[in-house]
């Protein structure tokens, strides 16, 4: 297959709102492609590439080769060029990865370009994301949407059973959890309180519900089969040998088979939480201090040798993990009906330094890779009146607008008064984008055809759910998770909130 026909069908994917345009679109896609393609097309049309890392980003990317006249290359040859920059390492190395960054894009249309550089960092735009590309699989499949979800949900993706749903319902039932083999993690939905969370876990009113800590850490995935131990991300990348601490934990247990689900943490000596990034930066390397002990912390047991309990109520799960797991390495939690002993307990929990709480239905099983009502995270929102000192062009459907915006607070020390902490493109309507086109024109100082820097006069009140510290903006801080909230027409640029502040938060 051409990558100019996927690129075509991924543009179309993204021109439309319909979830039953876009499920069409990728479905006769997929039934395009030849049976040996159809696993990688799926990747591409979930927007993402087969290899974890390739060493591109933004920077790299930024300068590309002219365009090809012609559309010649297959989604095949792509891939294998991908796969041999991602096993680039040593001297050297950034030097052939830049001549094989030149080699395929001086080999792509200019539509071709702009989707494999949105692909190689992530961000293809395009409203198709898992859930979309699994129903469009079953579609083209002709097989049911629940076998897809089920069988993708314990085979890491819908894009690792494409080969079983195009065999057929039986050959998707013989998918099952696999301990070694990671499976997508359960995640939640939001409420802004508790009493709110509660509601929407129950669905009717006062039940049973679990109350955890929720820990500002790395979300883990522990599988042990006698003395192999695998320990898996959230996103399923293999990080066993960065944690060893966590491996010694897991061999420690009274159980041979076992999954669990849990968080890695980095706890200071009062037995704080660390900052996130802490703990990120440690389950990033091999290297570390010998202070920087990581720790697990379990709040969920998916299989427990030989019995996978995926399906059975979390009660049982609770009850099964109290059994395996001692209580230093398993989450906090308070199970219960009364609204208010819920609200107290997330009091205490906040006050211990942890970011917030997740309910969950104590009669729902593991619905793995979902994000449903059985599990609802409640956190405090931080807003801040910061000012838009950039503005990025929009790629995908919000091509033709300016996008993704870069936000500074206040800093008299800095030449320019503002010092940068993030930026973000979250929590935009179309009716924002083209209003802030607009005015971010009328703003305008320069633009390099990638980042439009305008007079910084326009706030806007930023809602975010943390900080980080940052070497990558010279304010020293990050804000994790930002999302507008709204323009704010009625202040001024010297009201927004300084740089003082915003370390404030971070104490």
């Amino acid at each position: 297959m051409l990558l100019r026909d996927l690129v075509d069908v991924s543009r179309q994917v993204a021109a439309t709102r319909s979830r039953k345009e876009k499920t069409r679109l990728i479905s006769g896609l997929l039934l395009a492609a030849e049976p040996a393609e159809r696993p990688l097309v799926a990747h591409y049309l979930g927007g993402r590439l087969r290899q974890r890392r390739t060493g591109l980003g933004w920077r790299s990317l930024r300068t590309l080769p002219p365009p090809a006249a012609t559309s010649t290359l297959e989604v095949v040859d792509v891939d294998a060029r991908f796969a041999a920059m991602s096993v680039l390492a040593g001297a050297g190395s950034a030097g052939l990865r830049s001549a094989a960054v030149a080699d395929l894009f001086g080999r792509a249309t200019a539509p071709e370009q702009e989707w494999l550089r949105a692909v190689a960092v992530g961000e293809v735009r395009q409203g198709a994301l898992e859930a979309v590309v699994t129903e469009a699989l079953a579609a083209a499949a002709e097989v049911p949407l629940a076998a897809v979800r089920r069988a993708a949900m314990l085979a890491g993706g819908s894009t690792y059973v494409v080969d079983e749903a195009f065999a057929g319902t039986d050959a998707l039932a013989e998918v099952g959890l696999t301990v070694g083999r990671p499976v997508l993690p359960m995640l939640a939905s939001s409420a802004p309180d508790v009493a709110a969370a509660v509601a929407k876990a129950t669905g009717r009113g006062p039940d049973v519900v679990g109350v955890d800590a929720k820990l500002d850490g790395i979300r883990i995935q522990v599988h042990r089969s006698g003395d192999d131990v695998v320990v898996a991300t959230r996103s399923l990348d293999d990080i066993t040998h960065r944690l060893p601490e966590v491996v010694a934990v897991a061999r420690s247990l009274p159980a041979q088979r076992f999954v669990l689900d849990g968080e890695a943490l980095w706890l200071d000596a009062a037995g704080r939480p660390r900052p996130f990034q802490e703990t990120a930066s440690r389950t990033a390397s091999r290297a570390a201090p010998a202070e920087a002990v990581v720790s697990p912390y379990f709040f969920d047991v998916l299989h427990l040798d030989g019995v996978d309990l995926i399906d059975r109520p979390a009660r049982e799960r609770w009850q099964v993990l109290e059994e395996l797991v001692p209580a230093e390495h398993r989450v906090r939690r308070w199970i219960g009906t009364d609204v208010a002993d819920a609200e107290a307990f997330t009091t205490a929990v906040l006050a211990s330094g942890h970011e917030g709480v997740v309910v969950k239905s104590a009669d729902a099983g593991y619905d793995a890779g979902r994000r449903g009502a059985a599990w609802v995270k409640v956190k405090p929102v931080h807003t801040l009146d910061l000012v838009v000192l950039a503005v990025e062009h929009g790629s995908g459907r919000r091509r033709g607008w300016l996008s993704n915006i870069h936000l500074g607070a206040r800093d008299p020390s800095s030449p320019t008064g503002f010092v940068m902490l993030g930026k973000t493109f979250k929590g935009m309507t179309d009716q924002m984008l083209a209003w802030q086109t607009e005015r971010f024109r009328a703003l305008e100082v320069a633009d390099d055809g990638w980042v439009v820097t305008v007079r910084p006069e326009q706030v806007v009140e930023i809602a975010f759910d943390g900080l980080q510290r940052s070497t990558r903006y010279p304010g020293g801080l990050a804000l994790r998770f930002a999302r507008v909230v709204r323009y704010r027409d009625d202040k001024s640029a010297d009201e927004a909130d300084t740089i003082e502040t915003v370390r404030a938060l971070l104490d």
